[in-house]
């Protein structure tokens, strides 16, 4: 698929479809997912089908690979009564992936109810939230934040729900493991929310997504703001942000340089203006801290297999990493180098034909800069 979004993941999984492959894809990875496919009956369930929706309309924006298995696990679990719990910093869009689960699962015309911590403070709060909420969702936000005694009370409700309740999720800013393991969250409830775990990525994690979300932001506020794009310099200054408060944060960026700038096109002076004061995600290779790249990939791993709540990544893990990782490599590389393919080759190590092989398979857009005399 050239789309590459939740509503690819839940079509494939509605058709009763093993996998899907974003493009570009190589061979041996189609391959090997066909030969997986061919030894595994086929689902007999049907899930209820799914809203129709355009694509501006899709409640996540993002065509990375952390988001492309974020699109994956909800299709599975969507339809599911297993209980979810997200998890991920501020900002970065855990409340809309409960939204999304609950609008395209069987209980989309059911409640979708979220608790806070403060909704549960009087005797009857927590029997309140599940009477609103019926045999739709109920939510806890923030889950890592209730009292002990009250996820007391949550973990003996989970206990007795049946098939007349609603499905649980629950939303942490926590590691709520590591809060176990210091005593400061309850185990029984810890393991009845853990039923499929969601760990959402920061955006500088996925800064290949910024273009993306940028344009669906500005395109949503084009009616009151009129029709703006950002300049190719503040696009690169938004990419070398750290954004502390992710998506979120973009977001209300956006729409601040919306309102206020005079010209259709945002320029470099007026982003800068706009994220004063914030800091640029610092380089990964300085002298003597070479080991901030490995780190940063081990958390990014990590982070992928705790998407798997579990399990197993689908095999072809390697080259599917590999690939992620080749491809902004490359990109910064020709940037760096001003599009001089053999500059690039030789910074990079590697034959010049090989970098044009990879630069065709990937389909990336080279651009080659004058030097004005």
């Amino acid at each position: 698929s050239a789309q590459n979004t939740i509503m690819t993941a839940i079509k494939a999984t509605e058709a009763k479809a093993f996998d899907y492959l974003p493009k570009p894809f190589d061979l041996p990875d189609l391959m090997k997912r066909s030969a997986r496919a061919l030894a595994l009956k086929r689902r007999v369930a049907s899930p209820a089908s799914s809203p129709k929706q355009a694509e501006s309309e899709l409640p996540l924006v993002g065509r990375t690979g952390v988001m492309q298995e974020i699109y994956r696990l909800i299709a599975r679990v969507v339809n599911g009564d297993l209980p979810v719990l997200i998890s991920g910093e501020s900002g970065t869009g855990k409340s809309l992936i409960a939204r999304t689960i609950h609008d395209f699962s069987d209980r989309r015309a059911l409640p979708f109810v979220v608790v806070n911590p403060s909704d549960l403070t009087t005797p009857d709060g927590l029997d309140r939230m599940l009477a609103r909420a019926g045999t739709g969702t109920l939510v806890f936000d923030e889950v890592s934040d209730l009292e002990w005694n009250i996820q007391g009370q949550v973990a003996r409700l989970m206990d007795r729900l049946g098939d007349n309740s609603p499905r649980i999720m629950a939303t942490t800013q926590a590691d709520l493991a590591a809060k176990m393991d210091e005593g400061d969250f309850r185990q029984d409830l810890f393991y009845r929310l853990n039923g499929v775990s969601l760990a959402v990525p920061a955006l500088r994690d996925r800064v290949d997504d910024i273009p993306l979300l940028a344009e669906f932001f500005l395109s949503r506020n084009a009616d009151e703001e009129g029709t703006h794009v950002l300049s190719p310099d503040a696009m690169k200054l938004m990419r070398s942000y750290s954004w502390p408060g992710n998506v979120r944060q973009l977001e209300n960026c956006l729409k601040r340089l919306a309102a206020t700038s005079g010209q259709a096109e945002i320029t470099l002076g007026e982003a800068e203006q706009a994220l004063g004061g914030q800091p640029a995600i610092e380089p990964v290779m300085q002298r003597g801290q070479g080991d901030k790249l490995s780190a940063s990939i081990a958390r990014h791993l990590q982070r992928y297999f705790d998407l798997h709540g579990g399990a197993l990544p689908p095999p072809g893990l390697y080259p599917r990493i590999l690939h992620e990782m080749e491809r902004p490599l490359l990109e910064i590389a020709l940037e760096a180098t001003g599009g001089n393919q053999a500059k690039c080759a030789d910074l990079l190590g590697i034959n010049r034909n090989t970098l044009r092989k990879k630069i065709t398979d990937l389909d990336i857009r080279v651009t080659r800069r004058r030097k004005l005399v």
